[in-house]
């Protein structure tokens, strides 16, 4: 059945190829990629899936499924395609979404003889405003087994761990007046800024060394002549996991509070992106995958790092076993958010690469739904995590 795969594999690949070049020169920003949504939902209906657009109330998200009518595990492979300003693909979205595409179609191609179904999900804005997070919130995993994405990346590495993070706005409101003739009239909205900031700082050092805060300043007054009557930071505040990062965000909110009192400013306090969750891998899949991985003809897959970055897969691993495994580009040391990175997703190797990390996904697809033992140990480990640590 394996060989089966590697040989449909041959039939699409070149198409898989064109999709993530096309995606490479036609960069969407999130929640806005509609050609970029059109050309994977078009390559899914010409391979009979069946495809839902605009889901969770996001206009470029979508559900593509594949039926055997058979019963079976249902899996799903999750299709990022935003891009970044200014910088375009630079973290290897175009690849992301055409391995999960091709991993949906190649695995389509044995599932009405083994069972079950296959689901390609659209996830919009994964760099700003992640559309996984109402999906896990909304029931889209309810009736999923397994759900994979992979990550285009320096070298290859397991799936490990992320930080939860809240995106949280301060807006202080004060007075304006004259800042020289009548500044004793005024309440200046910057200083309370600025004395949010200088209480974070002081925080640093009372909080676990996973913890990550930082923020701008997004606005802080119109002339150095009037006193500010508005000004705004945004901050990210990310933690290991998310019962201690809202502990950590309860100080934040407090300090902010304690600021607003100092100066006199009124505060409003709201979340200006989508929240994540920390990643939760289930090591049961990330082995089955990292096997597979190996098996296209990837060298070595290195042991998780230490990520300080959050994603919204975090969220689906709440509700759902999961993996965000990444697949290497063969250039140790290139660094992810850059034209670089952007420039390298449409070399001859990195379409060969895209063509491994497809197979892979869809072979521990196949795996899991072929291999009761593993669905069920796969299972029991995300009912019962401390079983991954055994």
């Amino acid at each position: 059945m394996k060989d089966l795969l590697k040989s449909y594999l041959d039939n699409i690949q070149n198409r898989l190829w064109e999709i993530s070049d096309t995606l490479y020169h036609h960069p969407e920003l999130g929640d806005q990629e509609f050609k970029s949504m059109q050309r994977l939902v078009d390559f899914l209906e010409e391979n009979r899936f069946t495809v839902e657009k605009g889901i969770v109330d996001r206009p470029t998200a979508f559900k593509a499924v594949y039926d055997s009518k058979k019963e079976g595990p249902t899996i799903a492979y999750l299709s990022e395609y935003d891009a970044l300003p200014e910088i375009g693909h630079g973290c290897g979205h175009n690849m992301i979404g055409t391995m999960s595409a091709g991993a949906g179609v190649l695995l389509s191609k044995v599932i009405d003889e083994i069972g079950g179904r296959v689901v390609v999900l659209g996830t919009p804005a994964e760099e700003t405003n992640g559309a996984k997070v109402p999906m896990a919130e909304q029931g889209i995993f309810d009736d999923i087994d397994a759900a994979m994405i992979l990550h285009p990346a320096d070298e290859s590495y397991e799936s490990g761990d992320s930080l939860a993070m809240d995106a949280i706005q301060f807006e202080y409101k004060g007075r304006t007046s004259h800042a020289a003739a009548s500044p004793e009239k005024g309440i200046n909205a910057l200083d309370a800024v600025l004395q949010l900031f200088n209480g974070i700082n002081a925080l640093r050092q009372h909080v676990t060394s996973d913890v990550r805060i930082h923020g701008i300043i997004k606005e802080g007054g119109v002339a150095a002549n009037i006193v500010p009557d508005k000004a705004i930071a945004q901050f990210y505040v990310r933690a290991k996991n998310r019962s201690y990062l809202n502990e950590v965000v309860k100080k934040v909110e407090n300090i902010a509070k304690g600021a607003s009192l100092m100066t006199g400013a009124e505060l409003e306090i709201s979340n200006y992106e989508l929240s994540y969750d920390n990643m939760v891998t289930n090591h049961t899949l990330s082995q089955l995958f990292t096997d597979n991985l190996l098996s296209t003809g990837v060298k070595e897959v290195k042991k998780a790092k230490d990520s300080y970055g959050s994603i919204d897969m975090g969220n689906v691993s709440h509700v759902v076993p999961a993996i965000h495994p990444y697949i290497g580009l063969d250039s140790p040391g290139l660094i992810a958010h850059t034209r670089e990175f952007a420039d390298i997703t449409i070399t001859d190797n990195s379409h060969k690469i895209l063509s491994n990390g497809a197979l892979a996904l869809a072979l521990t697809g196949l795996d899991v739904i072929t291999n009761k033992d593993v669905l069920e140990k796969m299972k029991n480990e995300f009912r019962q995590p401390e079983l991954s640590k055994a």
